[in-house]
């Protein structure tokens, strides 16, 4: 948080929960959608609220949303997308990260092991 306290900025959540004060009045929640045919419920609630918030970067570090997310970005091209692979895969990648790696922008990983599956991304080290 104090990398972006400063800017606005919003979240997105598919699971309901009690927010810290700091994400209250800032949260949307989408369906939770587990590969099934509600990804296409979270692609068009993913354009909906890019098309009404217009924030120049999507930072995300998770699965479920963040490939629809990255698509409809895309057809709202000032914005720029930024993932993070997850900390907890060390020596293989996730699903997520896989198809995330052609859809961002930029790509980090927090694992030097990494590597031979992202070639093009960025080696953080553990950032999150």
């Amino acid at each position: 948080m104090p990398a972006y306290k400063h800017y606005e900025h919003f979240y997105v959540l598919n699971n309901k929960s009690l927010l810290p004060p700091d994400m209250t009045g800032k949260t949307y929640f989408v369906t939770h959608s587990e590969r099934d045919w509600t990804f296409l419920v979270n692609l068009w609630e993913a354009y909906q609220i890019l098309r009404t918030e217009r924030p120049d970067i999507i930072l995300s570090t998770g699965a479920g949303i963040a490939v629809p997310f990255a698509i409809a970005a895309r057809f709202l091209p000032q914005i720029s997308v930024i993932f993070v692979e997850t900390m907890t895969r060390v020596s293989a990648p996730s699903l997520t990260g896989k198809i995330m790696y052609y859809l961002a922008h930029r790509f980090y990983y927090q694992h030097a092991a990494l590597k031979t599956f992202f070639p093009r991304a960025i080696y953080g080290g553990t950032v999150i």
